[in-house]
C-alpha cells in the first residue's frame, strides 16, 4: 500500500490506472495527509481493512468490482454469517411493511444474518424487525460513516452495532450522500449476500439495481409477488418474470440455498376465536392485512364492538396493526 501510495503516474498507468485517474491522484495526494486520515478514522471509533487483508469478506471479493477499502463500525464477525439481503421501496404499503418485517423476523430466528441499506422504508422495516429477534445485520451506508442517511435512522445505526452487528461503507470520513453513491453501494449489499430479495418496488426502484447487481454476481434473486394494481408490485412482478424464484414465506428462500431449517410455521387455523366476534375477524383477516373499515363491513359488526375486539385480540397476542388501521393476523 506504501509503494502504490507514493508511486509515479508512469507506474500507476502501467498497472492499468487511466492516464486522467492517474493524473488526479497525483494532484489529490499532495492534500491529504494518511497519518491524519488515521487519526479521524480512530477518533471516529472506524476500522478500516483493505482489500488485501485475509479477513477481507470472500464472498464480496468475487465480485466484478470489490471495494478496494471497507470501512466499518461494530462487529467484524457479522460479515462471516450465512446473510440474505433484503431490499425495496422507500415508501412501502401495509402489505410491503408486512411481508419485510415478517420475512426479516422469521430468517433472523433461523439464525440468518439480513444486509440492507438502512434507507427508510424496506430497509429499515428489515434492520428493525432482525433487532427486535435479537438477530444480526449488516448495514451498507452510501456515504462516510460519520455521514448518517438518513439522520432519523441515527438511532437504528447505533442498535445494529450494539446488537453485534455491523455498519460499512467504501465511502471515507466525511463523504456527503450523494444521489450517485446509492446505486454503487448496491453492488455491495448483494456482493456480500448469498441472495437478495426484492419486497416492493417500482419501475425505476433502486433496489431493481440491487437485484441486477445480484444476478451479474451469480446470486440468487427473490422477488415477492404483489396486487398487479400497485406501482410497488411492479419491480417484484417483473422479476417473477424474467425467472427470479416466487417467495410467499422464508421456506422459499431456505430451500432454494439449501440452508437447513426447522421453522415451526404457525397456520392461520390455529389462532382459534373466543367468541363468535372473534370468529368473524379471523376469517376476514387470515389471508392479509385488511383495514378495519373493511373488518366492519364483512363482519356486519358494529365499528365499536369490532375496534373492541381488535384490540382485545391484540392484547391476546393474536392480531396486530401494522399501521394504518389495517390488522393481520400473528404468525
Amino acid at each position: 500500500m506504501r509503494e502504490a501510495w507514493h508511486a509515479p503516474c508512469q507506474d500507476l498507468t502501467a498497472c492499468g490506472v487511466l492516464p486522467s485517474v492517474a493524473k488526479k491522484i497525483a494532484e489529490r495526494r499532495k492534500e491529504i495527509d494518511p497519518e491524519k486520515e488515521w487519526e479521524k478514522l480512530e477518533k471516529a471509533g472506524c476500522k478500516m481493512i483493505t482489500i488485501q487483508h485475509k479477513e477481507y469478506p470472500p464472498l464480496l471479493k468475487e465480485i466484478s468490482r470489490p471495494p478496494a477499502v471497507l470501512y466499518w463500525k461494530g462487529n467484524w464477525q457479522a460479515l462471516s454469517a450465512i446473510t440474505i439481503a433484503i431490499v425495496g421501496t422507500r415508501k412501502p404499503t401495509s402489505y410491503g411493511r408486512e411481508i419485510a418485517s415478517d420475512l426479516a423476523s422469521r430468517l433472523a430466528q433461523e439464525k440468518i444474518c439480513i444486509s440492507s441499506g438502512m434507507a427508510l422504508g424496506i430497509d429499515g422495516i428489515a434492520h428493525k424487525a432482525v433487532l427486535e429477534n435479537k438477530g444480526k445485520t449488516i448495514a451498507v451506508l452510501g456515504s462516510g460513516l460519520d455521514v448518517l442517511h438518513p439522520r432519523i435512522h441515527e438511532r437504528l445505526a447505533y442498535e445494529i452495532i450494539e446488537s453485534g452487528g455491523i455498519v460499512i461503507t467504501e465511502f471515507p470520513l466525511g463523504t456527503a450522500p450523494l444521489r450517485y453513491h446509492f446505486p454503487i453501494r448496491n453492488r455491495i449489499i448483494s456482493g456480500i449476500s448469498m441472495g437478495c430479495i426484492v419486497v416492493e418496488a417500482g419501475q425505476k426502484s433502486g433496489a431493481l439495481i440491487t437485484a441486477r447487481f445480484a444476478l451479474e454476481q451469480n446470486r440468487e434473486v427473490f422477488a415477492v409477488p404483489g396486487s398487479i394494481f400497485q406501482k410497488n408490485s411492479i419491480g417484484p412482478n417483473n422479476l417473477i418474470k424474467m425467472g427470479a424464484k416466487v417467495v410467499t414465506g422464508p421456506e422459499d428462500i431456505l430451500e432454494t440455498l439449501h440452508l437447513s431449517t426447522n421453522i415451526a410455521y404457525r397456520q392461520d387455523n390455529t389462532i382459534e376465536a373466543d367468541n363468535p366476534e372473534e370468529a368473524k375477524i379471523i376469517a376476514i383477516i387470515s389471508l392479509e392485512p385488511t383495514h378495519i373499515d373493511d373488518i366492519v363491513v364483512q363482519s356486519g359488526l358494529s365499528a365499536t364492538i369490532t375496534n373492541s375486539t381488535l384490540t382485545l385480540m391484540e392484547m391476546k397476542g393474536k392480531v396486530k396493526n401494522i399501521g394504518g388501521m389495517n390488522y393481520s393476523l400473528v404468525k
